[in-house]
């Protein structure tokens, strides 16, 4: 059943959906950089590591780095799930690469050196993405810089993208992780949205949905950025609790109050 609150602002669909295709993410001037920035280090055939708050868009930049690098020449693997031993984490990956798994953790890491090796001589490229890398274990951080090292240490065969929240960066300066820091050279991070881009990523996000008017009072969006900071889910959960509760009052414009109720139970620091 449709919603009472998209028949009451006339959108087509649920305006902050997470379901949006890769080449409809919305990105600020501030992330667009940072995904050219990825672009050219894989083109480089460099590492790299990205950081940002929890919600701050990490994964979309991820999508539009994948949308945005052309298929020939290169192979992406993501890999979201980063709690796993060396073993089970080597054999998540050579699943996503679609090989057989080995009973050992040296047999799979082989299979998967084997696989960049094949792939090279293919001129591809192979692209890792590796998500929450943040919460790796510390044996998969003493052992990735192996995995980056192919006829003695002289072909860059394999780009690595680690993701993760500013803890990732920590870790990795640590002294027993410099092995793999020194070898990564673009290392990133997600800036702040500030409020004029929530106004603009609330605009998108309902021109999408079919609505050619303003229906978030200024001050709303002020208060929305303010309560959410630089999550972009938690503006998709706010501005869609707002929507309904000014559709429940049959007001056709969101204003402050509406974001108020909704958010009074959130932290005024969006954490």
């Amino acid at each position: 059943m449709t919603e009472s609150y998209l028949r009451f602002f006339q959108l087509t669909e649920a305006a902050f959906s997470k379901e949006v295709i890769d080449k409809d993410l919305w990105l600020p001037p501030s992330k667009q950089a940072v995904v050219d920035e990825i672009c050219e280090a894989v083109q480089e055939h460099s590492q790299v590591v990205l950081c940002g708050e929890p919600g701050a868009g990490k994964t979309c930049v991820l999508r539009a780095v994948r949308h945005c690098l052309p298929q020939a020449g290169f192979r992406l693997t993501y890999c979201h799930n980063a709690t796993l031993g060396r073993r089970d984490f080597y054999r998540q990956l050579s699943l996503a690469l679609g090989l057989n798994s080995a009973a050992t953790a040296a047999g799979v890491f082989y299979a998967v050196s084997l696989h960049v090796e094949s792939l090279n001589r293919e001129r591809i490229h192979p692209v890792f993405l590796l998500d929450e890398a943040h919460l790796l274990h510390q044996d998969m951080l003493d052992h990735l810089h192996i995995l980056l090292n192919y006829e003695w240490d002289s072909r860059a065969m394999l780009s690595l993208i680690l993701v993760g929240t500013p803890e990732l960066l920590d870790r990795l300066e640590l002294r027993k992780n410099r092995a793999l820091y020194s070898r990564i050279h673009r290392r990133l991070a997600i800036e702040p949205m500030t409020c004029d881009d929530t106004m603009e990523y609330i605009r998108m996000r309902l021109g999408r949905v079919g609505c050619d008017r303003e229906i978030f009072a200024s001050d709303a969006i002020a208060l929305l950025h303010e309560v959410a900071g630089s999550s972009l889910r938690e503006i998709d959960r706010l501005a869609t609790d707002a929507l309904r509760e000014a559709a429940r009052r049959k007001r056709k414009l969101v204003e402050r109050d509406a974001v108020e109720r909704v958010a009074g139970n959130v932290p005024s620091n969006g954490s």
